[in-house]
């Protein structure tokens, strides 16, 4: 591969972490906005959540492990954004 070729290679990495800039601003632009309400709400939260599984998977290497390293980082996800769930579905009744 020569010099050209390489400056024009973008690796996956850069994509996952533009996407999560994107993710990021539009999370601030929300909160900036004063949304709310349970469809914002579950909306951030399923952005976060996106978020949580590109960096494990991406920068924290999970991608390439066994089923059972992926398997424990997803269950603690579902499990933080289920109580974060419950939590404000109580708080608001």
């Amino acid at each position: 591969m020569d010099a050209t070729q390489r400056t024009r290679f973008i690796r996956p990495c850069t994509y996952v972490w533009l996407l999560l800039m994107l993710l990021t601003v539009t999370t601030y632009l929300i909160g900036e906005a004063g949304l709310g309400g349970i469809a914002v709400m579950l909306a951030v939260l399923g952005t976060a959540a996106v978020k949580v599984q590109l960096v494990a998977g991406y920068f924290m290497g999970l991608r390439r492990t066994r089923w059972l390293w992926r398997g424990i980082v997803l269950g603690w996800l579902l499990l933080v954004t289920g109580l974060i769930t419950i939590a404000y579905l109580t708080a608001i009744k």
